[in-house]
């Protein structure tokens, strides 16, 4: 009986995968940016069999195969797929009204399947890879199951799971009563060094990718103090890091705090997610230390903005006025020390689809050039990832993941916020603007 199960669920994941692409086409536009931060080729091509790149460069140049298929975007900019380091795509959305609530009135599989459209909308948006950084219940793990099967379309993902947190933190469920929602290191929810090492192994057993954490206080938590008040003790993430790397994976600090910042680039983290109060101490310990920032500014412009509309007040509007203030100084701090950048937005504090906003604001707030940002949001990623060997730039060998938008993205930042033309394993989800079924 146990034998003939497992011979039926093994069946069952053989016959369920994501699409792959099939033959060959060529994609000829305006401009090629290969992700590299090299000069773009004009009147470019890039040659896909299946679900491989084989061939880029200048049209004429490239050697393109008889039969093979031929799209052209005319004026556009062909791009590698674009990575988002840092989402929440299960889950209502900070603007919905019932974002705060959800977690005492939703039923348990409504995160996931909110996801679905959310996922949808990212990939839409030409983000063909993303990593979750935390959700309840394991829903973005269910979510990267489904994609990676063929049920839904989205990102490929990398996930982590519950969020690790002290109790009372930032990671932790605030502004219920008592005994309401306590935390387990099962549920990310762990002080002390030992269950710390079991919340790692917990979340890890159940299928994530990467560890995040909550080395600081948060903008929107309730009763956690000053936003960058540091949470964890350098004992503690060192822990953390220890048992995660351990087991073949990085940790991914949330840290808004100057000194939390520096604990935790001391005790090993892979990346400091928003990184707001950096100073210039800091960015050079993330410089020697290889520690990337991922500065999702896109999340601050959107507490920003609802503090001054009054949509977050207390507490909450002091903390988000305070970070978004700071994030302006502080990336331009990191790029001044050669810190090394991945793009992220924290999708879900602001609405899915809208990824490629990071875009303009890492050039608008954070004073990186126009190509700066492209490699924060291809190949400097896909390092972080450790996936640079498949995804991130557009050369022969590749995975098939291209985007292409209207324009020159150099001369005009804001045109990556549209993608409109998205293949994801030599799959075509997206074509002259409009969606397309695999």
């Amino acid at each position: 009986m146990r034998v003939a199960l497992i011979t039926a669920l093994a069946t069952s994941a053989a016959l369920a995968q994501e699409p792959k692409g099939s033959g060959t086409v060529a994609i000829r536009a305006a401009r090629v940016i290969d992700g590299t931060g090299a000069v773009p080729v004009a009147n470019g091509v890039v040659v896909v069999t299946d679900d491989k790149i084989v061939a880029v460069g200048r049209q004429g140049s490239v050697t393109i195969p008889a039969g093979a298929r031929t799209i052209d975007l005319g004026d556009a900019t062909i791009l590698p797929g674009f990575i988002d380091m840092h989402t929440h795509v299960a889950g209502r959305p900070l603007a919905d009204p019932m974002s705060d609530l959800s977690i005492a009135k939703d039923y348990e599989a409504l995160g996931a399947i909110v996801g679905v459209a959310n996922v949808h909308k990212t990939l839409m948006a030409g983000f063909t890879t993303i990593r979750n950084l935390g959700a309840g219940n394991f829903d973005d793990l269910a979510l990267r199951a489904a994609i990676n099967a063929g049920y839904i379309p989205g990102p490929r993902m990398q996930s982590a799971a519950h969020s690790l947190g002290i109790t009372g933190g930032h990671c932790d469920e605030n502004g219920f009563r008592p005994g309401l929602f306590d935390g387990t290191p099962a549920t990310g929810i762990a002080d002390g060094t030992d269950q710390v090492r079991a919340a790692v192994r917990y979340q890890v057993k159940y299928g994530a990718d990467v560890i995040k954490t909550c080395a600081t206080a948060g903008v929107l938590s309730e009763g956690t103090g000053a936003v960058g008040t540091p949470q964890y003790t350098l004992e503690e993430l060192g822990a953390m890091v220890q048992e995660a790397n351990k087991l073949d994976r990085k940790v991914a600090a949330h840290a808004h705090g100057t000194e939390g910042i520096k604990i935790a680039v001391r005790a090993g983290v892979s990346s400091i997610e928003h990184g707001s109060f950096l100073d210039e101490e800091g960015a050079r310990l993330m410089k020697e230390r290889g520690t990337y920032l991922v500065p999702t500014i896109s999340a601050g412009e959107t507490v920003e903005q609802m503090a001054k509309s009054g949509r977050l007040t207390g507490n909450r509007a002091v903390k988000a006025l305070a970070a978004a203030e700071a994030m302006r100084n502080g990336i331009r701090i990191a790029v001044r020390n050669g810190v090394p950048i991945a793009l992220g937005s924290d999708a879900g504090v602001g609405a899915h689809g809208a990824n490629g906003h990071e875009f303009t604001l890492m050039v608008e707030w954070g004073g990186l050039t126009p190509m700066q940002a492209i490699v924060a949001g291809t190949s400097s990623a896909a390092r972080l990832l450790g996936w640079d060997n498949r995804i991130g730039t557009l050369a022969a060998g590749m995975l098939a993941d291209i985007v292409a938008v209207q324009g020159d993205p150099l001369a005009n930042i804001r045109t990556l916020e549209t993608a409109t033309f998205v293949m994801k394993n030599g799959v075509v989800y997206k074509r002259d603007g409009s969606a397309r079924l695999p």
